[in-house]
């Protein structure tokens, strides 16, 4: 499904080593018309790394969306009510983020608004980012995979060699995944080749 015009919720959780890759993808979905609506975690509102510093990727978010970003739990949870998305996504969702997700816990903006969409029945596009996706995290993937109106991003190892529990999906496949999922498919296939040695 054509993106134009559709709006999308954008949450970006703590996976701070994967900022740099998801950037470009939410300035694929400007570029395809969508209005891209930033929602942050407080994992990354509050946390400078050695790959950069909150407020410089926050002042990146609203240069390329061009809107302020939802940062509390408050500012979320109209999305629901309101039904304000067409779409949301989680990218680079992180295993704590999945893990609270695949058990129902809301206590993150990110989390509220998949909240939101999910009451009302909408997609959710997951990206996962995780060391453990193949460790104690594995079940809860397994979980989301089987829930309804949840599609993920296809992931894979990326690191196999040295992290052998590490998924990660591919980033570039965001928006094409998001125009599967406005139509309720999954992107296929979900488990790719991801990996560095």
């Amino acid at each position: 499904m054509d993106l134009k015009g559709k709006t999308i919720g954008f949450g970006l959780t703590g996976s701070h080593c994967t900022f740099a890759e998801v950037m470009p993808e939410v300035q694929k979905l400007v570029n395809a018309g969508a209005n891209v609506i930033p929602i942050i975690s407080y994992a990354v509102q509050t946390t400078d790394t050695r790959f950069g510093r909150t407020l410089d990727w926050q002042k990146q978010l609203k240069d390329i969306t061009g809107n302020e970003i939802i940062a509390t739990i408050v500012e979320a949870e109209p999305i629901g009510p309101k039904g304000l998305l067409d779409i949301m996504v989680i990218a680079p969702a992180t295993g704590n983020t999945i893990s609270k997700l695949a058990n129902a816990i809301t206590d993150s903006p990110v989390l509220m608004a998949a909240k939101g969409q999910l009451r009302n029945q909408k997609p959710v596009v997951v990206a996962v980012s995780t060391n453990d996706g193949l460790g104690l995290n594995g079940v809860n993937i397994g979980r989301l995979l089987a829930t309804k109106n949840i599609f993920f991003v296809p992931f894979g190892q990326d690191s196999p060699m040295k992290k052998p529990n590490s998924l990660v999906a591919r980033m570039e496949l965001i928006k094409e995944t998001c125009e599967e999922a406005l139509e309720y498919r999954q992107l296929h296939p979900v488990l790719v080749e991801k990996f560095k040695y």
